[in-house]
């Protein structure tokens, strides 16, 4: 089994809020992420704005936050031993965090406190000029091509998510993305639209939240996986160094068809996703037709575990 975790994008009021009430090791991975940090982050979950919770610096340690709690259910109410039951672990962008922290490589407390962070240094890292794209209908060697001749040193584009074979997002400068998206469309892409976000992610317009994100990363004590991560930029399996890839990561693409046709050729058939949304058990269904999916992101879907 593939154990995987979501990214930003799959955050909303109020998830989680069914575990909150109904499990008291639940509620605990709220209250210690809330410690950890020295905000009330779960009340923001809970009760605060869509608009304040889609802020990175908020949206990344949430979307970990409930992930972790359902991870915690399963593990404590519903008897699901992680190190048995997976053969790998993954996420997408600071779903890796989350992956991290069930693999038993960094603690919750670690993983809140380094993604409060990352969030902020990423939001904080070029906050006026850059955008992201998603391309929807075009293959990789298409648009790596026209993004290659795009790109300059001056105006940046660049693939930041190769999510599958149907969809990639591109990440850069404003002014490039705009003329990205209308090249992709004279050529025939299905859709192509700016993304609802505050920065050019996994681009190299991130390189200013490399030392923030080094600084509190030499702090970590990285212990070795429960079983191995497949990580966002090899797309192969790693079992350490673990601090290098993750800095690495902000600035370079995530792999994730890669990832899932890793798994694939391992001989891996079921894909469990762990957290808000059914983000990427959806990109599963269009990378491959043969991995069974399921999602934990309710309170009745943690029978599926039985």
């Amino acid at each position: 089994m593939l154990v995987v975790f979501p990214g930003q994008g799959s955050q909303k009021i109020g998830m989680g809020a069914d575990i909150y009430e109904k499990f008291a090791c639940a509620r605990a991975v709220f209250h210690e992420v809330d410690d950890a940090i020295s905000y009330k982050l779960s009340d923001l979950i809970f009760n605060g704005t869509e608009e304040e919770l889609k802020l990175t610096q908020n949206a990344q340690p949430a979307i970990m936050t409930v992930s972790m709690a359902f991870a915690r259910v399963l593990e404590k109410e519903f008897g699901f031993n992680f190190a048995e039951k997976a053969r790998f672990f993954a996420g997408h962008s600071l779903g890796e965090y989350s992956a991290l922290c069930a693999a038993g490589v960094i603690t919750l407390a670690e993983t809140a406190k380094i993604l409060r962070v990352r969030g902020k240094a990423m939001a904080e890292a070029c906050p006026n000029e850059g955008a992201m794209a998603a391309i929807i209908g075009l293959d990789m060697a298409t648009i790596e091509k026209f993004v290659n001749e795009l790109n300059t040193n001056e105006s940046v584009v660049q693939i930041g998510n190769d999510n599958s074979p149907k969809q990639t997002i591109i990440s850069g400068h404003k002014d490039v993305i705009e003329k990205a998206i209308e090249k992709a469309k004279e050529i025939g892409a299905r859709r192509a639209l700016k993304l609802e976000v505050s920065g050019p992610f996994h681009s190299v317009l991130m390189e200013k939240a490399v030392e923030p994100l080094r600084e509190i990363l030499d702090s970590v004590d990285f212990k070795a996986p429960s079983r191995p991560i497949i990580s966002n930029v090899t797309a192969k399996a790693e079992n350490g160094n673990f601090k290098e890839l993750l800095i690495k990561q902000v600035t370079s693409r995530v792999r994730w068809t890669e990832t899932i046709q890793f798994a694939k050729q391992k001989s891996v058939t079921k894909c469990l996703e762990i957290g808000p949304g059914r983000v990427l058990t959806g990109l599963v269904k269009q990378i491959t037709d043969d991995m069974e999916t399921a999602n934990i992101n309710s309170v009745e879907s943690l029978e599926l575990v039985r």
